[in-house]
């Protein structure tokens, strides 16, 4: 089960949250994704910051692009709760789920305004007119914007916190024990179901700056599996560290590469020639997007599709020729996948 939570300053979404966590939830924040991006501009964290920051996020990638950070990291075996939710097509990207639901948390204006008082934060609010104010930048119409009254229209719950926190547990377990059970089973499709399987293989990888791996499909069939790794009978790097080569590109920009690996899509389609296993018109499942090398490799082996969970930050050659020809490339979340001397 995931829960959502969104709602209005000091309704209590925080105290639903540790509960839920308390209950074996594991709890991720959307603003905590955020924090992080201001942490690494060494900028102050507070409530403006987090706003403008957000805001910037969803211009710049897209309104959904905190949730699909989240996505992956959301396994079918687990139970989850997400707070900070503020923007519609957040919701949108998580309802992909078939075992999300999202609760709107609500309380009386005054009420909400004297527990904000209470936690004393350093940017707490001036006066209940401040407060007000404030929230009213929470309301907003823009795509990219905190659009909490828009979520409050898609909730599938609203709870109005107004009484003592015996009450709220009480409120929130017998929302457990009614929904719970009637939620839709996770199951995954085709996609997710490999591409699950592949990161299990990645798990096999021996060079730290990348543990991929890659499987290569065909009617729903396991043909081969690949991970990264040096070799048969050398040395790897986990043992005796990389061997780095940095390359410079025609526009100027260096990039680093651990050459002592073969690459998982590469080590994939090795065993299928070595075996005599026919990978023409199958689908590959990878990590990230392969590398041009893997590309061209995945093109002339015959294989039709590839499908990789995050994007590879030197993929522009691979996009290109995948393209050219005739490949049709699935990426499932729209982010770079971040290593080591990347």
């Amino acid at each position: 089960m995931i829960i959502g939570l969104t709602g209005s300053y000091g309704a209590g979404k925080d105290e639903i949250a540790h509960y839920l966590e308390s209950k074996g939830f594991i709890h991720y924040s959307l603003s905590d994704l955020i924090r992080e991006e201001l942490i690494k501009e060494k900028k102050e964290i507070t409530r403006a910051n987090l706003i403008r920051k957000g805001n910037q996020l969803r211009e710049q990638f897209g309104p959904s692009v905190l949730a699909l950070k989240i996505l992956p990291k959301l396994k079918t075996r687990d139970n989850f709760v997400i707070s900070s939710i503020r923007n519609t097509k957040e919701i949108s990207a998580l309802k992909k789920r078939p075992d999300f639901i999202l609760i709107y948390v609500d309380a009386p204006s005054k009420l909400r305004f004297k527990r904000t008082q209470l936690r004393q934060r350093t940017d707490s609010f001036k006066n209940f007119e401040d407060f007000k104010q404030k929230e009213l930048i929470e309301q907003s119409n823009k795509k990219s914007g905190q659009q909490l009254h828009l979520c409050k229209k898609v909730a599938k719950i609203v709870f109005i916190n107004k009484g003592s926190l015996e009450e709220l547990h009480d409120k929130l377990n017998t929302f457990l024990k009614q929904w719970q059970p009637h939620l839709p089973s996770p199951r995954p499709s085709w996609d997710e179901y490999f591409l699950e399987i592949t990161r299990t293989i990645a798990t096999r990888s021996t060079c730290d700056r990348g543990r991929v791996g890659c499987i290569i499909v065909k009617n729903r069939r396991i043909l081969t599996t690949g991970y990264a790794g040096s070799p048969s009978g050398t040395k790897h790097c986990d043992e005796i560290g990389h061997l780095m080569k940095e390359v410079v590109d025609e526009d100027g920009t260096t990039s680093k590469h651990c050459v002592r690996t073969t690459h998982a899509e590469q080590n994939a389609i090795v065993q299928a020639a070595r075996y005599g296993i026919s990978i023409e018109g199958s689908t590959i499942y990878c990590i990230m997007e392969p590398c041009h090398v893997c590309a061209k490799l995945i093109i002339n082996a015959g294989i039709t599709r590839v499908v990789c969970e995050k994007r590879y930050h030197a993929a522009q050659l691979s996009r290109e020729i995948f393209k050219e020809a005739g490949i049709k490339l699935n990426v499932v979340f729209d982010e770079t996948e971040k290593y080591t001397n990347q």
